[in-house]
Parts: C-alpha cells; sequence; structure tokens
C-alpha cells in the first residue's frame, strides 16, 4: 500500500510540476513567443523560406547556364559586372552589375509568379468552382478617415441645430 500511496504522490507532483510549466509558458513573454510560433502564418512564412531559397538556386542556375553566355555571346562577356564601368578617383561605378542583379530578381519573380502564385491561384478557383461555392462580397466598412468625416457632419448638424451640449446626444457611441 505504501508503494501505492508513493506511486499516486509521485503522479500527483508530476501533474502539478507540468502544471505549473505550462502557467510559466502562457504567461509573459514566453507566452507571447509561444503563441507567435504556433500562428499558422508562421508555418507559412516558413514554407516560403525554404521555397524561396529553392527558386533562388534553380533562377542562379538559369542565369549562370543560359542568361551569362547568351550575354557572353552578345557584348563578348559573360560577367555583366565588367561591363558599363565607371571609374574616378578609384571608386568604381557598376552599371553591369545593376543590370545583373535587376535581371536576376526579374527572373526570380517570373518563376514564382508562373510556377507558384499562378497555379495556386487556378488551382482555387477550379476548386471553387467543382464545390459551387461563390466568393462572398462583405459590405465594405468605411475607413476610419470616411468615419471621422461622418462624425464631424453629425456633430456640426446639431451644433447647428441648437442641441444641447451633452456629447452623448451627438453621438449614441460616447454614452
Amino acid at each position: 500500500m505504501a508503494s501505492r500511496s508513493s506511486s499516486h504522490s509521485m503522479t500527483d507532483k508530476a501533474l502539478n510540476a507540468s502544471q505549473q510549466l505550462s502557467a510559466l509558458t502562457d504567461k509573459g513573454p514566453l507566452g507571447g513567443f509561444k503563441k507567435f510560433i504556433s500562428r499558422g502564418s508562421m508555418v507559412d512564412m516558413a514554407v516560403g523560406v525554404v521555397m524561396g531559397s529553392a527558386v533562388t538556386a534553380v533562377v542562379n542556375s538559369i542565369v549562370k547556364s543560359f542568361i551569362s553566355p547568351l550575354i557572353a555571346m552578345i557584348f563578348g562577356k559573360a560577367d555583366m559586372s565588367k561591363l558599363l564601368t565607371l571609374t574616378y578617383n578609384g571608386a568604381t561605378i557598376s552599371f553591369g552589375a545593376i543590370i545583373g542583379e535587376i535581371i536576376n530578381f526579374l527572373i526570380i519573380a517570373a518563376a514564382v509568379y508562373f510556377c507558384i502564385i499562378l497555379p495556386i491561384n487556378k488551382l482555387r478557383d477550379m476548386t471553387r468552382a467543382a464545390t459551387g461555392v461563390e466568393e462572398e462580397e462583405s459590405p465594405a466598412e468605411p475607413s476610419p478617415e470616411e468615419q471621422t468625416v461622418v462624425l464631424l457632419q453629425e456633430i456640426r448638424d446639431q451644433l447647428n441645430n441648437g442641441s444641447p451640449s451633452n456629447p452623448s446626444a451627438i453621438n449614441p457611441s460616447l454614452r
């Protein structure tokens, strides 16, 4: 019976320690961090970083193996960083390097759009069409600026009508 009692007390202690640890991680900075990490958008962002790395590797290969040789055929040099340089007092500005990076960016943007965004949007449209779900248009809520204008117009109208100076008479939400 003593072993059963000590086993029961060990279980209670473990449960109590677990609850205390959980209480610590749900409060303060640790609780906020725990909520931040467990958000779905955090996982989406991690997937985006991994996909971005993979797309960058593919694009760099395309630039190195295809675009640079084409540039070499046209300009006579495969490395654009040496093209269109301006040197003055030992400082060099390389317009070719800038153009090369712009081309690299445009290729990455096109790859992301045509290989990821476009197929996902098409798949989303096809699943909506297959399930018969239409996109619901929610009524547009007025912007804060529009709400401010409406409120100021109400105040002006109330003041012009000689209304009492009670703010809750102007706007019931101020009660």
